[in-house]
C-alpha cells in the first residue's frame, strides 16, 4: 500500500482540491483500521468479474451516456437530496445509458459507500466509482463494492502514481478512466495502464466550465484509448458535435440530477439524440 499522495510537480487545482485531498487522506487512513484488505477481499462482489467498459460505451444499442447519481458539489451545493439511487439509476440504465457514475465521496459531494451497493444490486452495466483516488486501498473497496471502472484524476497524481494506481486497479480486472483539464495533464499522464482518457471540461482552479476544452483535446489523445468528455454538457447538439469529433462518452452529472425526475430527463434528453 505505498500509493499514497505526495503533490505532483507540475499543474494542480484549487484550494478546494487541496483541501479534498487532504480529506481524502483522513478518510483512507480512517477507513483502513476500521476495514482490513481481508475483510474486502471477503465482500460478496470482490470475486465477480467486472463489466468491460469498452464494450458497453460502443454497444450499438447505448448511448455513449455516462449518467451520473450525484447529490451535491462543493461548486453548486445541493443538487438533489431526495432522489432515490436505486430508482434513478435504473432509469439511466433503461434510457440508454452505456455506464453509471455514482459518487462516494461523502463530505464535499454527499455520497456514500451504500450508493454503489444499491446501484449495482439493480443494474447490470458499468458502474465507475467517482472519487478522489490516491490509494490502492480505495481500489480494492471499488472492488469490494461492486464497481467496474476506477477514475484517476492527473491533477492530483504524480506520473508514477497514476502508472502504478492503474496497474493495481486492470490488474483486478478493473477498468481505468484518467482524468485530465488540460494538455499539460494528458501529456505528462499517458500510459499503458489506461482504458479510457476523459477530458473534464471544468476548472478546478475557479469551477467555470468551457466545453471547448474537449475540442482543443480529443486529437492530442491516442486513439488506442476511449475517449470520454466530462462536465458541461447539457443538451443532445452538444453530444453529436463530440462524437463527430471523435468522442466514445459523455460524463453527464447535474443536468440530471438538477431535475426533479432525473430519469425522465434522461429519456427526453435521448430522445433528441
Amino acid at each position: 500500500m505505498n500509493a499514497g499522495y505526495s503533490k505532483p510537480p507540475l499543474g494542480g487545482g484549487g484550494s478546494i482540491l487541496d483541501k479534498i485531498v487532504l480529506r481524502k487522506k483522513e478518510e483512507v487512513a480512517d477507513a483502513k483500521r476500521l476495514i482490513s484488505i481481508q475483510d474486502l477481499e471477503k465482500a460478496e462482489h470482490f470475486k465477480r468479474t467486472p463489466y468491460s467498459f469498452k464494450e458497453f460505451l460502443l454497444a450499438e444499442d447505448r448511448t455513449g451516456i455516462i449518467a451520473e447519481f450525484k447529490r451535491r458539489s462543493p461548486s453548486k451545493g445541493l443538487i438533489n437530496g431526495v432522489a432515490d439511487v436505486a430508482e434513478v439509476t435504473q432509469a439511466y440504465n433503461t434510457a440508454g445509458a452505456s455506464a453509471l457514475s455514482v459518487l462516494t465521496d461523502v463530505v464535499f459531494f454527499g455520497g456514500k459507500t451504500d450508493d454503489i451497493l444499491a446501484a449495482r444490486a439493480v443494474n447490470q452495466i458499468p458502474i465507475l466509482r467517482k472519487d478522489f483516488m490516491i490509494d490502492e486501498y480505495q481500489i480494492l473497496e471499488a472492488k469490494a463494492w461492486g464497481a467496474d471502472i476506477i477514475l484517476l484524476i492527473a491533477a492530483i497524481l504524480t506520473p508514477k502514481q497514476i502508472a502504478d494506481l492503474g496497474k493495481f486497479a486492470q490488474n483486478l480486472g478493473l477498468n481505468v478512466l484518467l482524468e485530465v483539464h488540460n494538455l499539460e495533464e494528458l501529456e505528462r499522464s499517458i500510459c499503458s495502464n489506461l482504458d479510457a482518457i476523459g477530458v473534464n471540461n471544468r476548472n478546478l482552479a475557479d469551477f467555470t466550465v468551457d466545453i471547448q476544452t474537449s475540442f482543443d483535446l480529443v486529437n492530442r489523445i491516442p486513439d488506442e484509448f476511449l475517449k470520454i468528455s466530462e462536465s458541461a454538457i447539457s443538451n443532445p447538439e452538444t453530444i453529436r458535435n463530440l462524437k463527430t469529433a471523435g468522442f466514445n462518452g459523455f460524463l453527464i452529472g447535474e443536468n440530471f440530477m438538477k431535475t426533479n425526475d432525473p430519469g425522465a430527463s434522461i429519456k427526453e434528453f435521448v430522445a433528441q439524440i
